[in-house]
């Protein structure tokens, strides 16, 4: 199916897996879920026919998100998941195992990394090498990482808030939250069972977010109707929401990324903050298309704020983009660590 000297890079997700393929770009893009039957540990279904299971399924099928936080929660099932994703790319004979590049947090433990490059080799890697998710959000929103300039990113994912000042191929400052998209659905989700007594799944709270809520009150007045259970009598209820309550439901953490973005500013050296001031900060991540968060975050920082243009693929393009430093580099040493030893 392809070549024997095949490079693969994976931006595992807390959300959702992309797969690169060196000369082919995102070969890939599916939900991190995976169906199980909870008697039998048995598979059922794997990315999206998965998540379509989700709040769906009978007793014994659960569907877990095996990546929480942007870290490995359920090793066994990262690894099977990591598996079927290689084969689905290459074919179920791998003859010749790929190299890979994987995409992890920037706040991840030497821990947790281990547990991510052995289930990458569980799964048929050849040679697994990370790389540190703002590094690849910066790469593959084609920012200038090689340059003696300062540039920031700042990608919220669905586990994780990356953010990083990037020069001469290394992170100057960084910081990782666990804030992120998961954290607003699940604030969501309390606001509405403490404010409406009604309670509503996953996938209700997402379309909250994307389709109502802003990153303050009043960058738009969009309501929504949805639908959940009324606490109260057990029985399913239409309701609506507004722009106001979905954005009064995810303040403390939209307050929360720019005040971590503000700090990681603060802690730049000066001249590389003057050249974030005239040259912007970059969101990525499925964060960035948050209703006004960069208006919020310019408005905050005073300075310009820009969305990637592709920024739900800009970290899985940058892992890819990344692979042809993968000769150069360190085993086992996240490659902004790496560019900076050469």
């Amino acid at each position: 199916m392809f070549g024997m000297n095949m490079d693969i890079g994976v931006d595992l997700g807390t959300a959702n897996v992309l797969v690169y393929v060196r000369g082919k770009g995102i070969v890939l893009r599916e939900p991190s879920v995976v169906a199980v039957n909870s008697d039998t540990k048995e598979i059922l279904a794997v990315g999206e026919e998965a998540k379509r299971m989700i709040g769906r399924t009978p007793g014994n099928i659960q569907a877990i998100r095996p990546l929480r936080d942007g870290v490995i929660a359920d090793y066994n099932i990262t690894e099977a998941m990591l598996r079927h994703f290689i084969e689905r790319v290459i074919g179920r004979r791998i003859v010749f195992r790929p190299r890979i590049m994987i995409c992890v947090p920037s706040g991840i433990t030497m821990v947790e990394q281990r547990a991510v490059q052995e289930a990458a080799e569980q799964a048929g890697a050849r040679h697994t090498q990370l790389i540190e998710e703002p590094m690849a959000a910066a790469i593959g929103a084609g920012l200038p990482v090689g340059d003696a300039t300062g540039s920031m990113v700042v990608d919220i994912g669905g586990g994780t808030t990356d953010i990083a000042v990037i020069s001469l191929g290394g992170i100057v400052t960084k910081a990782s939250i666990r804030v992120a998209g998961d954290k607003l659905d699940e604030a969501i989700i309390a606001y509405m069972r403490r404010t409406g007594s009604i309670l509503i799944g996953e996938r209700t709270a997402e379309e909250i977010k994307y389709k109502v809520s802003a990153a303050f009150p009043t960058a738009r007045d969009a309501v929504l109707e949805v639908k959940g259970r009324d606490l109260l009598t057990g029985l399913p209820k239409l309701v609506q929401v507004t722009t106001a309550q979905a954005s009064e439901a995810i303040a403390e953490h939209v307050q929360a990324i720019v005040d971590e973005v503000k700090s990681v500013l603060e802690k730049t050296p000066p001249e590389l903050a003057s050249d974030i001031a005239e040259r912007g900060i970059v969101l990525t991540g499925g964060g960035a298309l948050l209703f006004g968060l960069d208006k919020r975050i310019a408005y905050e920082t005073k300075v310009p704020v820009f969305v990637a243009e592709d920024p739900l693929s800009c970290v899985g393009i940058g892992t890819g983009k990344a692979l042809d430093y993968m000769d150069h580099m360190d085993d086992g040493v996240p490659i902004s660590l790496s560019f900076n030893r050469r």
